[in-house]
């Protein structure tokens, strides 16, 4: 038998609002909820909590804040040089084809050492030239002695005279320019060869060669360098206003770019009284410790700090102060967590109650000497608070959602 339900007229309206009641209590519960839900969401914190095992296996360390004696700085890049009589660029007086090349870069060449040889006939000209003149010079002092006592006597004209004194000042002259030439060139006087050396005006080190055998060699461009590293000092760019906290004589701390575990001493000893126009900076010279020069090229990229004083700060040991973006943290253990939660079990109470707590704190961190960084807090803290010295990176990572939970 088929049964079907069938309302009556009378009780259809009465349906209906029942269906509308249930409709409104529905949106009226979920309106009711949604605040509870913002409300947990703004009661995040950023506490990290680590358990007692997370805390031995970190190997989490704390200390306070100490007032230690910590340089104050200035920080500058800048690079290393030699003095300009300390580095050469040896190119040739007279063009022409490089015949041979006795260094190799690199070599270590003592001032005197020839370093390549270049031929042009035009020595041999010069040579000529000089024993012309010294000919002509033989001859014209036989007349001019001879003139003179001519003209002495009264038996020649006085302008006889002149012109074989006149004549002999102008082979003079021209033997004292070739025979300068030549040594100039290295070449003696004596000989026909149509070669002549390049010569290391200093002691020093084959840098660059720009020549290659058979090429043609022009005047005025730089064939071989050659630099002396023993006097190597510091370049570095000082902004104006750092300019007046600098003085001679100050100690510089400085690491290589590319070697920043190897830390190098020096002292300025020179400031320069004029802007650079392109970085709007002053040159600040330093001399290099001699026993921490070795090794170092004319060229490298440093960075130093220019140490301008002595002051007591109050300061934590670097590794206790963390970047995270733009803003530097510090992890202070809350010893005084006791947070509980009525919907958690006594179990998950038990649990909470059993770890240990740390909040992260802003500061601003100042210089950096002897492995501690001097640090001003954003926010009071307990004079006696501790703070992580040792594994704070751990916690940061933690916190950033890499590690053990946080609240």
């Amino acid at each position: 038998m088929n049964h079907q339900m069938k309302y009556s007229d009378s009780t259809r309206p009465f349906l209906a609002l029942l269906a509308a009641a249930l409709l409104l209590f529905s949106c009226n519960e979920k309106k009711t909820e949604e605040p509870a839900a913002h409300e947990n969401a703004s009661e995040e914190k950023t506490e990290v909590a680590l358990t007692h095992d997370q805390y031995q296996t970190v190997g989490i360390q704390t200390g306070v804040v100490e007032n230690r004696n910590l340089n104050a700085v200035i920080k500058a890049n800048g690079y290393t040089t030699v003095p300009p009589q300390n580095a050469a660029n040896v190119s040739a007086l007279m063009s022409g084809v490089v015949k041979d090349i006795f260094v190799l870069e690199g070599t270590f060449v003592n001032k005197g050492k020839v370093l390549a040889t270049i031929q042009n006939l035009e020595v041999v000209e010069i040579r000529e030239d000089y024993h012309s003149a010294m000919a002509n010079i033989e001859y014209l002092q036989l007349e001019f002695n001879r003139q003179k006592t001519l003209s002495d006597e009264n038996v020649n004209p006085r302008k006889t005279f002149q012109e074989v004194k006149s004549k002999l000042a102008v082979e003079r002259s021209r033997a004292q320019a070739a025979k300068a030439k030549l040594e100039a060139l290295h070449v003696g006087v004596v000989g026909n060869g149509s070669v002549f050396p390049l010569v290391s005006p200093i002691s020093g080190y084959v840098g660059k060669i720009s020549i290659s055998k058979g090429a043609f060699a022009d005047t005025g461009l730089p064939l071989i360098e050659v630099v002396d590293n023993s006097q190597m000092h510091l370049d570095l760019n000082v902004y104006e206003k750092d300019l007046g906290s600098i003085a001679v004589g100050q100690e510089v701390d400085f690491v290589l770019t590319n070697q920043s575990n190897k830390a190098i001493k020096g002292k300025i000893f020179g400031i320069n009284k004029s802007f650079s126009n392109e970085s709007k900076t002053v040159a600040v010279h330093a001399k290099i410790n001699p026993e921490s020069a070795k090794g170092l090229i004319s060229g490298m990229y440093v960075s130093a700090n220019i140490n301008i004083n002595n002051v007591t700060l109050p300061a934590l040991p670097k590794d206790a102060v963390v970047r995270n973006g733009d803003k530097y943290f510090v992890f202070v253990l809350d010893e005084d967590h006791h947070e509980t939660h009525a919907h958690e079990s006594k179990a998950a109470q038990k649990a909470e109650a059993d770890e240990i707590h740390f909040r992260p704190v802003e500061v601003v961190p100042g210089t950096t000497d002897l492995g501690y960084t001097a640090v001003q807090f954003t926010q009071k803290i307990e004079a006696d608070a501790a703070i992580v010295t040792k594994g704070a990176f751990y916690l940061l990572s933690v916190m950033k959602g890499g590690g053990a939970h946080e609240h």
